[in-house]
C-alpha cells in the first residue's frame, strides 16, 4: 500500500499537509493511513461497543425502545462509503491524544460531513462550522 504525502505552502506561510492512501477504519471517526492515526475533525461517532436506543413500537403514550449497536453500524457505514478507494486527508492539527485531526475526502465527498448528515456521527459544535 502506498501513501502519498503532499506539503502545500500558502501565502500566510502556514504549512498544510495532505495524506492520501487507502485507510484502515478503526471506528466511525478514526482511521489509519499507514502510520498516521487520523481523527475526523469536528465530529464524534459512537464508540465501538456503544449501544444506542431506537423506538420500535408506540402504543398511545408508551414508547418501546430497543438497543442496537450504533458504534458498529457507524464503523460499517464508513467502511461501505469508502470501499477500497483512496482517501485524501487534509491535516489540521493534533488532538490531546496525539492523533492527527483532519478533513477527509473520498473523491470530492467530505466524509466528516457525510457521517454527520447521515446520522452516523454528531458534529462537535464547539470545534466545527
Amino acid at each position: 500500500m502506498r501513501t502519498i504525502i503532499i506539503f502545500l505552502m500558502f501565502s500566510t506561510n502556514i504549512l498544510a499537509q495532505e495524506i492520501i492512501g487507502i485507510p484502515k477504519i478503526v471506528d466511525g471517526d478514526t482511521i489509519y493511513i499507514n502510520n498516521y492515526k487520523i481523527r475526523l475533525e469536528g465530529i464524534d461517532a459512537p464508540e465501538m461497543k456503544q449501544k444506542c436506543k431506537k423506538p420500535f413500537l408506540q402504543i398511545m403514550f408508551f414508547n418501546f425502545q430497543k438497543d442496537y449497536d450504533c458504534g458498529l453500524i457507524s464503523k460499517k457505514k464508513l467502511i461501505q462509503k469508502i470501499g477500497n478507494k483512496p482517501v485524501k486527508c487534509i491535516l489540521l492539527g493534533k488532538d490531546r491524544y496525539k492523533r492527527y485531526l483532519a478533513k477527509c475526502l473520498k473523491d470530492s465527498l467530505d466524509l466528516n460531513r457525510w457521517m454527520v448528515r447521515n446520522g452516523y456521527a454528531v458534529a462537535y459544535r464547539k470545534y466545527s462550522k
